[in-house]
């Protein structure tokens, strides 16, 4: 038997082989019209997941892309009334999950994750889109998948570089969620969970990427992860990361990887209390710094520029991260958040 939890009525699994399940899954939610979503990368993956389906599986969809821009999931919504799709199945990181989301926003349709990466989306119901260059982001139960399945064999395949970035995104929810607004003795616990799961699974993937208890453990921690990013309210760190990725185009675990170091120093300076529990899994005494030298030490990318930012864009996003307010332990300034962007962009220290 696989190990399980229930939490808001979703169905999270760990356990190697769990994908093979997928089918007796699919007759649990009464399903018999199976579309299953994927990147054009991962299409190979969707085809092997079709085929354990069966007569069930009604098609795949391999057209997912980064930040859920809405002309695919228009694109995908076609697809579902045309093969009278019924349930949905995401097998990839978060561009996949997303489009899962977008289309259970619009349909309602049960949804079964198969994570391939530590993103954590699957764990919330938020939908981040993008339209027209900019990205919004909503909260609807409705788009929380009713099944996840974490088989960590899926990930072992996982590059490094994939690995690290990936799990980084994850650890910057737990890492927000340690002051959020609206944080709880309940969201802290489970932040701290996701923040030790992962410090102390990643280093022993990176040394053996093949070792599947740890690569469970970290599964386990990207669970948490997730699940604390949606029950309470994200700050500076998403808000950059949202603006970057959808204005600009920047890859996404990457944007994570490289932001978290410098927004957690920034609010450290009004939050350094809160984001102790940072402190004593990384040392050092500012949260931010002891997560721009773990960075360092996985080898994860440290500057924008690397990620194709030009310099010239930073005033550009700068702007449009301070243009509506937003909760945050230290206060937003747009001459702040300016030499912030400029030390990331060049791969500086965060400032604390």
């Amino acid at each position: 038997m696989n190990p399980q939890t229930e939490t808001q009525q979703v169905r999270v699994l760990f356990g190697p082989g769990l994908r093979e399940s997928v089918a007796s899954e699919v007759r649990r939610l009464g399903a018999s019209r199976v579309l299953v979503l994927a990147t054009p990368q991962q299409c190979d993956a969707a085809s092997e997941i079709a085929g354990r389906l069966g007569s069930l599986a009604a098609g795949v969809f391999c057209k997912a892309a980064m930040h859920t821009p809405v002309e695919i999931t228009k694109l995908a919504l076609d697809h579902v009334r045309e093969t009278n799709t019924d349930c949905l199945i995401a097998i990839g990181g978060g561009s996949t999950t997303g489009l899962g989301k977008a289309i259970a926003w619009h349909t309602d349709l049960p949804q079964i994750v198969i994570p391939t990466t530590y993103a954590g989306s699957e764990a919330t119901p938020i939908l981040g889109q993008t339209e027209n260059g900019i990205k919004t982001t909503l909260s609807d139960p409705k788009v929380l998948p009713e099944v996840i399945l974490y088989d960590p064999e899926l990930v072992v395949s996982l590059p490094v570089a994939m690995t690290v970035t990936s799990a980084l995104n994850a650890m910057a929810h737990a890492a927000e969620a340690l002051y959020a607004k609206d944080r709880t003795p309940e969201t802290d616990a489970l932040a701290r969970k996701g923040l030790e799961a992962l410090v102390g699974g990643l280093p022993a993937v990176l040394k053996n990427p093949g070792h599947l208890a740890a690569r469970e453990a970290t599964q386990r921690g990207a669970w948490a992860c997730g699940t604390v990013l949606g029950r309470v309210g994200m700050a500076l760190h998403h808000k950059l990361c949202h603006t970057l990725g959808g204005s600009f185009d920047l890859p996404h675990a990457e944007t994570h990887a490289v932001i978290l170091p410098h927004a957690i120093a920034y609010n450290a300076r009004a939050a350094a209390a809160e984001l102790q529990p940072v402190c004593d899994l990384l040392g050092g005494s500012n949260a931010g710094t002891a997560l721009h030298r773990f960075a360092r030490s996985m080898n994860a990318p440290l500057a924008l520029r690397d990620l194709g930012l030009n310099e010239s864009d930073l005033d550009e996003a700068a702007e449009l991260a301070t243009t509506k307010p937003y909760p945050n332990p230290q206060p937003v300034t747009r001459g702040d958040i300016r030499a912030l962007l400029q030390a990331v962009w060049a791969g500086d220290p965060p400032i604390e």
